[in-house]
């Protein structure tokens, strides 16, 4: 909207004191010859805005021309630079609406706080793009258009119509009654109901999505901490589910729990060893966590996992083993 944009050309303007049309033009992605016309446009508006010719001329503002928003202090005013940082928008699709909220924050602080702020947040990163081993924690994309209606129909308490793609099934239309919006790990989720039951989506897998002028039925009011808790626990009490007897060293035992979907039992064995009744996903999920401790760990129970460990162990025996 251009509103939004003059707003973002006075900041920059404030911030920087001088740039230049081509500047401008790249820092809010239009043209040079939209920059001149907002410029016009401001003036004409009482903005004192003023042009300096030559080469390192540009666009400024008269000094002085700036409010200044009061009642923060340090620590408040680091506490949103801080959350600027964080990637939980961009899984809304509201990076770009943050990076401007943070530009407006910066501007109207007070001069005292403004630039030790800002240097204190440049010492803070939180949620970094790889982890200590450099492995690249890379969030879902979800196309603008799907985010857009979603946040729409959550917004206005509208019904929600989507194309969804659930896990090893053909995508299909579903209409829902839209809840609120949860992110997760750079994962962001729609939680909703359908037909009056609760339903759990992930915007990664909605191709497709649509606000409908419907009103939704749903609660005027929400706790959606509640709510994301009720449906971890459904998801974790669901699906093909197993509970395993496991034997760990303790100075193992966080790495086995860390895997698993919950600890049923807990008991000390006699040789200092840790015997824990757990649940993990499925199968599949059980055997890799358990193969994944090596010897600092034994599966007791049921016996197709001590026999689908002994498989492996015996096939990687024979993967190494030395030849005639």
């Amino acid at each position: 909207m251009r509103a939004d944009r003059l707003v973002s050309l006075v900041l920059l303007l404030r911030q920087h004191g001088r740039l230049s049309a081509a500047t401008l033009a790249r820092e809010l992605e239009v043209s040079t010859r939209t920059v001149l016309r907002d410029i016009e446009a401001l003036s004409a508006a009482g903005v004192p805005v003023y042009a300096e010719r030559g080469r390192h001329g540009g666009f400024a503002l008269l000094p002085g021309f700036r409010t200044e928003l009061t009642g923060l202090n340090h620590d408040e005013a680091l506490a949103l630079l801080v959350a600027g940082s964080r990637r939980g928008a961009q899984a809304f699709g509201l990076g770009s609406a943050l990076a401007s909220a943070m530009l407006k924050v910066v501007d109207a602080l007070p001069e005292s706080y403004r630039d030790t702020a800002a240097g204190a947040a440049q010492r803070l990163l939180v949620d970094p793009e790889t982890d200590l081993l450099s492995r690249r924690l890379v969030g879902e994309e979800v196309p603008d258009t799907v985010v857009a209606e979603v946040l729409r129909a959550v917004f206005t308490g509208h019904k929600l119509r989507i194309h969804y793609a659930a896990a090893d099934r053909t995508p299909e239309w579903r209409t829902v009654d839209p809840i609120g919006l949860v992110t997760v790990r750079d994962r962001g989720y729609l939680l909703a109901t359908r037909s009056g039951a609760d339903r759990t989506y992930r915007l990664s897998r909605i191709l497709a999505a649509e606000e409908l002028a419907e009103p939704a039925q749903r609660p005027d009011r929400v706790d959606l901490d509640r709510a994301w808790q009720e449906r971890s626990r459904q998801f974790r009490t669901g699906g093909d589910q197993v509970t395993v007897l496991v034997r760990v060293d303790p100075a193992r035992r966080e790495d086995l729990v860390g895997t698993a979907l919950a600890v049923l039992a807990e008991e000390a064995d006699v040789d200092g060893r840790l015997r824990l009744e757990v649940t993990f996903q499925d199968p599949r999920h059980a055997e890799w966590a358990v193969w994944h401790l090596g010897t600092n760990a034994e599966a007791l129970a049921p016996q197709w996992l001590r026999d689908s460990l002994r498989d492996r162990a015996a096939a990687i025996a024979t993967c190494y083993g030395v030849s005639s």
